[in-house]
């Protein structure tokens, strides 16, 4: 089995989190690697909508985001 397969059976080691700057608690997280790059390849529509509009409103909506651990 290759590395590949044994991370995505395992899931993502890191996600990119953008936490809300107005609601406590709530945030956006997207699977990474360890320096916050996300495969938007990779995401559903959706999952890539809620990435680029995170992007998108950093300083209004979200705080700058942060790579944290997926465990």
């Amino acid at each position: 089995m290759s590395t590949a397969s044994i991370a995505t059976h395992q899931g993502p080691a890191f996600e990119l989190c953008f936490h809300s700057l107005y609601r406590e608690g709530h945030r956006l997280a997207f699977p990474c690697d360890p320096k916050g790059r996300v495969d938007m390849d990779g995401l559903s529509n959706r999952t890539l909508n809620d990435y680029l509009y995170a992007r998108a409103v950093i300083g209004r909506e979200f705080a700058w985001p942060m790579v944290e651990s997926a465990a």
